[in-house]
């Protein structure tokens, strides 16, 4: 049996998750919704979709054509984001204890708000980058 990679849930706990497979390293996600749904930028890991099983009832909303956004229906801690591709983005901050996660990088910076900056030093995409959503660590 695959061991849990991670563990996670929402605040009140009515939303859990496990993850046996790889985590990708954390993208912070500065565009305009991501803001909006969580009054700052979203720092976001994934995992392939079939190695997350969750449990609770996670609320969807549609966000885009292409996209929905989950989160619990009881606390309304922000979860998933789910959009095209083989992987589901898992905001890292729901993650328990300690994974061995690190920042990659930042996307849609060219959206992000002008009352901070970015100062980390790690690549940044005025839009999407493909190789960052994309990357899992070995």
């Amino acid at each position: 049996m695959t061991q849990p990679q991670a563990t996670g849930s929402c605040l009140c706990g009515q939303v859990r998750f496990v993850v046996t497979g790889p985590l990708r390293p954390v993208v912070a996600c500065h565009c305009v919704q991501c803001r909006k749904t969580s009054g700052h930028h979203v720092a976001a890991t994934g995992a392939a979709r079939d190695a997350v099983q969750i449990s609770g009832e996670v609320t969807w909303y549609a966000s885009s054509d292409t996209a929905r956004r989950g989160f619990c229906g009881r606390c309304g801690s922000n979860l998933f984001w789910d959009g095209p591709g083989t992987h589901l983005s898992i905001f890292a901050g729901t993650l328990d204890g300690a994974p061995e996660l690190t920042m990659a990088g930042h996307i849609y910076c060219a959206d992000k708000g002008a009352y901070y900056d970015i100062a980390d030093g790690l690549p940044q995409a005025a839009q999407d980058d493909a190789d960052l959503t994309t990357m899992v660590r070995p």
